[in-house]
């Protein structure tokens, strides 16, 4: 989705306006490269893109998804790591309702989301699942 994202505003910018035709070939080209040969993409399939309409109107939206996945692992790490007195920090956040900024929510457990280590221990937590469906 982020590839299809970027194809299609990297496109814009770089040639104006874009036809429905030229969304579908974007559309259709990342989804081939994401799905392989595992399913059929029909020429129907090249409008689906339509459906979602936060490409349109908000560039580098699907990143948030990355962003927020990424960061949930890394406060379970914390948890992990911490255990009952992580709690009542995470509890704080859930009740903040996304009030203010991510870096600004997550002062209260003493992380900079500048700070590298914080996001390798996300990344750890990938590295370890997909090295568990490896051995299966």
């Amino acid at each position: 989705m982020n590839r299809f994202e970027d194809a299609v505003h990297r496109d814009r910018r770089d040639h104006g306006e874009l036809s429905p035709q030229r969304f579908g070939e974007h559309w259709i080209d990342t989804q081939k490269e994401m799905f392989g040969n595992s399913v059929t993409l029909t020429e129907n399939y090249s409008v689906w893109w339509s459906y979602i309409p936060h490409f349109l109107h908000a560039p580098g939206y699907v990143y948030a998804y990355g962003f927020a996945e990424l960061l949930v692992l890394s406060l379970y790490k914390m948890f992990m790591e911490e255990g009952d007195s992580f709690v009542p920090k995470y509890l704080n956040l859930l009740a903040s309702g996304g009030k203010d900024s991510p870096s600004k929510l997550l002062e209260d457990f003493g992380i900079s989301l500048d700070d590298p280590r914080f996001w390798y221990d996300g990344l750890e937590i990938i590295d370890e699942m997909l090295k568990q469906v490896e051995e299966l």
